[in-house]
């Protein structure tokens, strides 16, 4: 899936929102269903060897279908193994800290899986988008937007190139997924949020808003990938017009970079304990 990884000529206006692979939407939720159950196993496997921890982050537009993504992806695995974290509108507490601390603190320990459903790089999106946000976060040296200039947030990118290094050198493997719609799918994902009452309550008005900003947002997007696709820690372009065939490239694309990771195995058994199995076995049947 090396296909998938951006670099730092990423052009976001060049990369595809549908692929053909081969497989129909069908065929690509059956293959998807063997793929969770692979997953799965090696996920049990990273547990009991217990030396890495795997972070996947998903970004993408309003109605990308991140969070249907991670249900379907991960629905085979030990509810114990992996750990969600969706976040929203820093809290006051989380805004007394450097805008890195909250997703530090939620990093996933050594043998589990954590997923952050948006990230860290809302802080060069959302932020960059709307820049009186930053001022929120009361700063040294920014008393108003006119104080954000660009060195503002090449900081910013460097810091996050940072971050994911540090955590890649301590065991942690990250994956970065951009799941790339494009806006005439958003808008029939909106439309149908309105249509559908049991989708109703995913609209907000805000929604709309943000749309008219597609543009901005795009491009924040690309220089983001630009910036931070690293081979410790790469951004994976997911065509995100078809749900089912999405979920099929993430869930490839995991599988096909933690298989090569092949010093995880299962830890052995205490030789001592091994040699005295039949012992333990033989007291269990005659309980």
């Amino acid at each position: 899936m090396n296909h998938l990884i951006a670099d730092t000529n990423f052009n976001i206006k060049q990369s595809n929102t549908k692929v053909d692979i081969g497989l129909s939407e069908k065929e690509a939720e059956k293959k998807l269903t063997k793929l969770s159950k692979k997953l799965a196993k090696l996920q049990d496997k990273i547990y009991a060897h217990g030396k890495y921890a795997v972070l996947l982050c998903f970004q993408g537009m309003d109605t990308a279908g991140k969070d249907s993504l991670i249900r379907e992806v991960f629905k085979k695995f030990n509810a114990r193994g992996v750990i969600v974290h969706s976040f929203k509108v820093p809290t006051e507490l989380e805004q007394k800290h450097d805008y890195l601390w909250r997703h530090y603190i939620a990093l996933p320990a050594r043998g589990k899986f954590g997923v952050f459903n948006r990230t860290h790089y809302e802080n060069v999106l959302v932020t960059k988008v709307h820049p009186e946000y930053i001022l929120n976060e009361n700063l040294p040296q920014i008393n108003a937007v006119s104080d954000i200039d660009e060195s503002f947030w090449e900081k910013r990118y460097k810091a996050i190139n940072d971050f994911e290094k540090h955590i890649s050198e301590n065991g942690t493997i990250i994956f970065k997924f951009f799941l790339n719609l494009s806006k005439e799918e958003q808008k029939n994902r909106l439309i149908r949020r309105i249509e559908k009452k049991d989708k109703n309550w995913k609209f907000s008005p805000s929604d709309l808003k943000e749309r008219k900003l597609w543009d901005q947002y795009q491009l924040c997007y690309e220089t983001a990938i630009q910036k931070t696709s690293k081979p410790y820690a790469p951004w994976f372009i997911i065509p995100a017009d078809s749900k089912p065939i999405a979920r099929y490239l993430v869930a490839k694309a995991l599988l096909e970079r933690l298989e090569t990771f092949n010093d995880v195995e299962e830890p052995e058994l205490d030789p001592k304990i091994k040699t005295e199995l039949s012992l333990y076995l033989n007291q269990l049947e005659n309980d």
